[in-house]
C-alpha cells in the first residue's frame, strides 16, 4: 500500500446528513515539548542506556524447608547486595510480600471487592522475621530494622559506599502458605495430595534507580513487581514423595529423581516430542520416588529478577526439548495432576510451552533460562522467570492462551525489567501484543481468533469515557477496567503502530532494538518512546499522547467525493473530517467501474492544521465506492460514516 501526500483544497461540497461538530484540536495533539527532560549520561536521547547507566544488583542464596503438615515454608536467605549507584546508601529497603495476607495489611484495608481476583480470602501472619544480620567490609552486626506493611527497612551503621560497595544481608524467616494467594501463589488439594505453587517466598530487595531512588510502593495486589537482577542459588527440602519444579537448572537431578526418571529426562532433552517423566499410572507407586524421608532439591539460575517453585506428590511430569535460534537448547516441562488430563488438556502443555518459546525467541530475543516449567494448580495464570502457574482446569484454546501469555512474560518483564508496580501497560500490554502474533503462528492458527478491537461493543467499552488511561498506576485502575487498560488497549495500540503507522518491518526492527537495548535493565516509558522513534525514524509524540496519556476517541467521517470535472481522470476530491480528538493515518480503498482499485493512506500529518483533510485521486473510470479503513484496523467508533457510493 502506498502513502500519498496531503493536498489542501478550498471548501468543497458538504453532505448535510453527516453534520456534527468536530471536537478535534490539533494544537493539543501535535504540541511541541513532549519529553519532560533531555537525554543524559544515564539514559540517552535515542532511548538506549547511556554511557554511565547503572543499576544495583542482588544475588540470592536461599535454603528453605516445606512443612506439608503445617503448610509452612521456613528457612534463610542470604542477599549479596551491590550498590552500583553514585549515591551512598544509609539504609536498605526490602519487600516482604507475604505480609499482604495479614489481616492488618494495606491490601486488606483497600476497597477491593470481596471475591475479587486480588482480594484476600483468608489471613496468615505473613513473613515472620526471626533474625536479621548484616556484613559490610568483613564487619558483622545485627542492624536495626522496621517492618511496615509489605516493606522492611534495614538501617546501616555506616553508609554503603557508591560505585560498587557490597553488603551481605542474612534473614531467617517463615510463613504459612495461604490456600488462595491473590491468584499469584497458593495451594490446591487434589485427589493425590496438595499442589503448592510458591512465589513471593523470600525477602526481596526493592529497586534503587536513577528515577526515584528507592521504589517502595506497597504490594496491594493488582500492581505486580519491580525487582533487581542477580544470580540465584536455592534449595527446597521437602518430603521425598513430592516432586519439586522450579526456576532455573536443577543441579542435583540424580539425587531427587529415580534412575528411570533421570533416563527419561535425558531422552526429553533430545526429543521434539513430549516424553513422560512420571506418568499418571505411577502416581500411587512408591517406586516412582526415591526412598527416604526428605529430599533437598537444588536449583540455580543466572541473571534473573526472581525465582519461584512448585511441589506436589500429585504431579504428573513430562518434558521436551526447546530449540533456540543460537543453537542452544532449553527444556520445556509440565507438572500437573491427573485431574488435568482431559481431551486437549494438560498433556498438551509441554507442546504449547515449546511452541511459544521457540516462536518468541526467533521473533524477538532468545529465551534466557535453561528450563521452562508450566505448573497446574490453583493460580489462574501467573508468571515468574522460567516457570509459570496456570489453572489446572484449563484445556484447549484456554490452556494455549494462558500458557502463551504467561510464558510471553519471560520477555516482558523478565528480560525487559519494567516497573510493573507503576506501568502495567508496558508489561501486560506488550505481552498481550506478542501473544497475538504467536497465536496466529501456532499450529497453522489452531487457536487464532485475532481481531483488532474485538467487535463494535468491545471497541465502545475500550474507548468509553470512564476507561482508565494506560498511564495509570495499576492499583488505581478500576478492577473492571484492568483487562482493557493493562492488557487489551496497549496491545491494540501496538498493533495500530505496527500495521497502520510504521508497517511491520520498521516496527519489528524498532521493537527488537528496544528489547535488546533494555534486556535485563530497567526502562521507563520515555525510554520506550525514544527507542521506537529513533529506531523507526518517526516523531510519535502525537501517538503516545492519544493512546497512553489520554483516553481520546477516534471517529473519521467520509464527508464528500466530488469530481473536479466530467472526466474522472482529471481528478476527484475526497474529503474527510476528524470528529474526535484522536488522529491516525487513514487507509482508503477506492473501487472503480472498470474493476480497478486503489489503496491509499492519508498520512497523520493531514490533521496537523485542522479537522478536515482533502486529497485528490485520479481514477481511470467512474468511482463506484470509497471505503475508509476497509480492513478495520482503526479504532473507529462510528463506521456508518466510513463509506460512500454514488446516488443511483
Amino acid at each position: 500500500m502506498k502513502r500519498i501526500p496531503f493536498l489542501a483544497l478550498a471548501n468543497l461540497f458538504w453532505l448535510a446528513s453527516f453534520a456534527q461538530a468536530s471536537k478535534f484540536n490539533p494544537r493539543d495533539l501535535f504540541a511541541l515539548n513532549f519529553y519532560p527532560n533531555t537525554g543524559n549520561e544515564y539514559r540517552s536521547a535515542n532511548g538506549a542506556p547511556g554511557p554511565k547507566y547503572w543499576q544495583n544488583r542482588a544475588d540470592y542464596k536461599i535454603a528453605v524447608t516445606l512443612d506439608t503438615l503445617q503448610h509452612k515454608v521456613s528457612g534463610d536467605v542470604e542477599i549479596a547486595y551491590t550498590n552500583n549507584s553514585p549515591d551512598d546508601l544509609k539504609y536498605l529497603w526490602l519487600q516482604l510480600d507475604q505480609n499482604i495476607f495479614r489481616a492488618d495489611s494495606r491490601s486488606t484495608g483497600t476497597a477491593a471487592p470481596a471475591g475479587g481476583r486480588f482480594a484476600n480470602v483468608g489471613f496468615t501472619q505473613g513473613d515472620v522475621i526471626k533474625s536479621v544480620s548484616l556484613e559490610v567490609d568483613g564487619k558483622k552486626y545485627t542492624p536495626q530494622f522496621t517492618v511496615n506493611d509489605t516493606r522492611m527497612q534495614v538501617w546501616l551503621q555506616e553508609a554503603l559506599k557508591a560505585s560498587g560497595a557490597r553488603a551481605k544481608l542474612s534473614i531467617a524467616y517463615e510463613f504459612t502458605v495461604p490456600e488462595y494467594g491473590t491468584d499469584r501463589m497458593g495451594r490446591l488439594k487434589t485427589r493425590n495430595g496438595w499442589i503448592y505453587e510458591i512465589a513471593q517466598w523470600y525477602p526481596r530487595m526493592c529497586v534503587y534507580d536513577d528515577q526515584q531512588g528507592w521504589n517502595t510502593l506497597p504490594y496491594i495486589g493488582q500492581g505486580e513487581f519491580y525487582l533487581e537482577y542477580g544470580d540465584f542459588d536455592y534449595t527446597v527440602t521437602a518430603p521425598s514423595n513430592l516432586i519439586v519444579v522450579g526456576s532455573g537448572e536443577l543441579v542435583n537431578e540424580k539425587d531427587v529423581y529415580t534412575s528411570a526418571q533421570v533416563s527419561r529426562l535425558s531422552q526429553a532433552r533430545n526429543s521434539d516430542q513430549t516424553v513422560m517423566i512420571r506418568a499418571a499410572n505411577e502416581i500411587g507407586d512408591s517406586k516412582s520416588r526415591p526412598s527416604g524421608s526428605n529430599l533437598t532439591w537444588h536449583f540455580r539460575v543466572q541473571n534473573a529478577r526472581d525465582v519461584a517453585w512448585g511441589a506436589s506428590r500429585a504431579f504428573v511430569v513430562d518434558a521436551a526439548r526447546i530449540n533456540l535460534p543460537s543453537g542452544k537448547k532449553s527444556l520445556a516441562m509440565s507438572a500437573y495432576p491427573v485431574e488435568s488430563i482431559k481431551p486437549d488438556g494438560w498433556q498438551r502443555s509441554t507442546e504449547f510451552v515449546k511452541a511459544t518459546i521457540e516462536y518468541n525467541s526467533k521473533q524477538w530475543f532468545e529465551y534466557s533460562y535453561p528450563t521452562a516449567v508450566n505448573v497446574a494448580g490453583i493460580v489462574g495464570g501467573m508468571e515468574y522467570p522460567g516457570i509459570v502457574f496456570c489453572s489446572y482446569m484449563s484445556i484447549g484454546a484456554d490452556l494455549w492462551g494462558v500458557t502463551d501469555h504467561e510464558f510471553g512474560h519471560n520477555w516482558f518483564p523478565m528480560v525487559v525489567g519494567t516497573n510493573e508496580r507503576k506501568y502495567a501497560w508496558m508489561d501486560e500490554g506488550f505481552n498481550t501484543f506478542i501473544n497475538g502474533l504467536s497465536t496466529r503462528a501456532f499450529n497453522k492458527g489452531e487457536f487464532n481468533t485475532f481481531s483488532y478491537f474485538g467487535g463494535e461493543e468491545m471497541l465502545k467499552f475500550t474507548f468509553n469515557d470512564k476507561m482508565d488511561p494506560l498511564y495509570t498506576k495499576p492499583d488505581q485502575i478500576t478492577e473492571f477496567n484492568l483487562g482493557t487498560a493493562a492488557y487489551d488497549k496497549p496491545s491494540q495500540m501496538l498493533n495500530a503502530l505496527r500495521d497502520v503507522v510504521l508497517g511491520p518491518e520498521r516496527f519489528d526492527a524498532a521493537f527488537r532494538e528496544y528489547i535488546r537495548s533494555w534486556a535485563f535493565k530497567h526502562p521507563t516509558p520515555w525510554d520506550f518512546f525514544r527507542t521506537m522513534e529513533n529506531a523507526a525514524g518517526e516523531d510519535l509524540a502525537w501517538f503516545w499522547r492519544e493512546w497512553v496519556f489520554n483516553n481520546y476517541k477516534f471517529d473519521v467521517a467520509l464527508r464528500s467525493v466530488t469530481p473536479t470535472s466530467t472526466k474522472p481522470e482529471q481528478g476527484v476530491a475526497i474529503r474527510l473530517e476528524n470528529l474526535e480528538q484522536m488522529a491516525m493515518p487513514v487507509p482508503i480503498l477506492i473501487k472503480e467501474a472498470n474493476g480497478k482499485t486503489q489503496s491509499l493512506v492519508v498520512p497523520v500529518e493531514s490533521w496537523m492544521r485542522g479537522s478536515e483533510a482533502t486529497f485528490f485521486v485520479y481514477p481511470t473510470s467512474k468511482i463506484t465506492e470509497v471505503i475508509v479503513d476497509p480492513d478495520k484496523k482503526l479504532p473507529d467508533l462510528n463506521r456508518k460514516n466510513n463509506s460512500w457510493k454514488p446516488a443511483m
